[in-house]
Formats: structure tokens, sequence, C-alpha cells
């Protein structure tokens, strides 16, 4: 067992609070971290009626997060990363909604902040190695030596859709004890451990969107930095190109939605594609979502070497999305992916990730154009 200690990233959720709690428990030294990500305060106008509950990183879960250490006896930093945070994700976020893209942010938060900069967090504290609450395992291959992410055992938790642009170092120094445990036994172990947490409800949604309308998010977003949303309205047409209708603002509309149209039709409507050049919506029938194939971008190959030659995948193309039978077809630089469904799949997003498995292996994954 190293001495050095293992830095858990704290959320003051019951699955962090456990890992911290396991590994103490199992004598590894251990720091407790958390990153302060967003400011909860801002845009008061668009908070929920009640306050923001539920929600990653708000003011109670750091709270929480602290009480915890305090219990366990572990020593305990709160790190303010809310201006990186803001350029590395909520911009990109906002961007990409403009562009016409359904971003993931928390996939750039994994990428860019949860493991990238909390490891140099870890370094500061003399960390060897970090821990986090996420599902999903880390195996190692015994023939080529490289580190292979694997699905978690709890199906239903499964957080590796969200994890497919770590590294391979980044891997070597990370830890999930709970990938191979079903949350239930989760909570279990939290009563056993005396955890003040272990009744705590799951987070949910995105942090710095407290009510899950990320295009009223945006709008919001735009007045507190003083930006004019000018030029956004466009027509809503159909796949002829026919108007149907009008709309404020292109980002209030994603591949895939039905509610909120606003045109009258004989038929249930979809979003089929969002213009943003051109601010247009088109929307069609449910047969017109319906996609042979896609393009995946930036594509990051975690468990595996980029791929020479086709080879057939499970693929997922959003995070509750059932993994469907496909071949990766290699393109330019080992960046792009062509990805060809055995069965056309229904609302193919651009600005979602598409990422690929093996049985439970993780291959890799990248952005669908």
């Amino acid at each position: 067992m190293s001495d050095l200690p293992i830095a858990v990233a704290m959320s003051g959720g019951v699955d962090s609070s456990v890992v911290a709690g396991l590994l103490r428990r199992e004598g590894h030294p251990v720091v407790g971290l958390t990153m302060q990500l967003w400011n909860q305060r801002r845009l008061p106008e668009f908070a929920p009626p009640g306050g923001v509950t539920g929600r990653c990183c708000s003011l109670d879960d750091v709270y929480d997060a602290r009480f915890v250490a305090g219990v366990l006896g572990i020593p305990y930093y709160l790190v303010n990363f809310e201006e990186r945070f803001e350029e590395q994700v909520v911009k990109p976020f906002v961007q990409d909604y403009l562009a016409g893209r359904t971003p993931i942010p928390c996939t750039l938060c994994n990428n860019f902040i949860k493991f990238d900069q909390f490891l140099e967090m870890a370094d500061g504290v003399g960390a060897g190695k970090i821990a986090t609450g996420h599902y999903a395992r880390i195996t190692v291959n015994a023939e080529t030596g490289r580190y292979e992410m694997r699905t978690s055992v709890d199906s239903n938790k499964d957080q590796t859709y969200f994890l497919f642009g770590l590294t391979q170092p980044q891997l070597a120094r990370t830890l999930f004890p709970l990938g191979g445990m079903i949350k239930t036994e989760v909570r279990e172990l939290a009563r056993d451990l005396g955890l003040p947490v272990a009744e705590k409800n799951d987070s949910q949604e995105i942090c710095f969107v407290p009510n899950g309308d990320y295009a009223g998010f945006i709008d919001a977003y735009f007045r507190e930095q003083g930006v004019s949303a000018t030029g956004t309205e466009g027509e809503i047409v159909d796949t002829s190109g026919r108007v149907l209708g009008h709309h404020a603002g292109a980002h209030h509309f994603t591949v895939g939605q039905r509610r909120g149209l606003r045109v009258a039709a004989g038929e249930p409507l979809y979003v089929i594609a969002t213009e943003p050049a051109t601010q247009r919506v088109t929307v069609g029938r449910n047969a017109d979502l319906m996609r042979q194939s896609l393009t995946a971008r930036d594509v990051n190959w975690l468990s595996v070497e980029p791929i020479r030659e086709s080879r057939r995948a499970e693929v997922k193309i959003r995070n509750k999305h059932t993994a469907a039978a496909a071949t990766l077809l290699p393109g330019a630089g080992n960046s792009r992916v062509q990805i060809e469904f055995h069965q056309p799949q229904r609302a193919v997003t651009p600005g979602q990730a598409a990422v690929f498995y093996d049985g439970d292996l993780v291959l890799g994954g990248g952005w669908i154009e």
C-alpha cells in the first residue's frame, strides 16, 4: 500500500462520500477535495421556485462534503475553479447551442476540470492517485499494458458515456471504487460507514442550469453579460421548405424535440435539423429522424489504439440510448470516424457524443458532427 494520500473528489453526494469512507476504512491516507465550479447566486431570476436543489456543486453540497470529511477525520480543501469552469465549460456550452449543436457540458467538465485540473490539484497536496464516485471500472490489459475503461456493474448508473475523453495518464492515476457495485449496495455501505448523506437524493441536471431550461439559461446569460441576442428569429419549415411558423431563436430547439414547436399540423412533428446560419428550424415526421450513419470528430481512443481498418462495435449516441450495432470506419488522421449503423437510429444529434463499446469495454468516442 502506497504511503501517498489518495485525493477524493468530494461533491457532497452519497457516491463520493462512500468513496472517501471506503478508502479510509481500508487504511489509505485520504484527502478530500471539492471544486467550487459555479456561483449558484448568479442569474437569480432564472432560479426555480424554492431555490436550487438536487443539483451538482450547490452550496449545500459543499457544506455536506466538508461535514462528511469532518466525520471521517480527513483533511479537506475547497478550491475555487469558477473562472476556469466558465471559460472551458459554460461558454463552449453556449457557443455550441448557438451553432446548432446540443452539447454535453458534463463531458467537457470531466475532460477539462474534474480530471485534468483535479489531478493538478491532487499534486498540490502530494496525492499519488485520485478517486471519484463515477460508476465505471478500470482494468489493465496484461498483453499491452494499456489501461482500459469498462462499464459499471450497475448498468442503470453507468457513466462511461461521459468519460470517453480521458487519457491513459489520467486512467493510470484514477480509481473508481464504485464501478463494481450497484447503487443499493452503495447506500447500504454509506449507512454502515455512518455517513450523514446516506439518504441524500442523487444530483440531477446540469449544475449551472438550475431548472433544466437550457435555452432559457442562454437568454439569461446573455442578459447578464450585456450581449444582445438580436438576429436569432427565424422560420420553422417542413422538409419541403414550406414555412409553418416562426420562432425566437434556433437555440430553443434540438433534434428530436416535439413539444414547444407551436405550429399547426395534422400529425405529430419533430425537429429534424437546425441551421444557425439562417436561423431556420426544419421539422418533420418521426420517420425523418432516422439516420443510417454519422461522422464523429475529435475522436479519443481510450482503451485501444486508433483503428486502421473497419471494426464492429456498439455505439451510444446519447447517455440513455441503447448501444446499437455498427461498423466503425477510420477517417483522416485518427481523429474522425465514420459510423455505419446496422439498423437506422433515431435523432442523431450534432454536438452529442458517439461512444464506442465492445461488450463492456469502452473503445473510445467522439463528437457527432
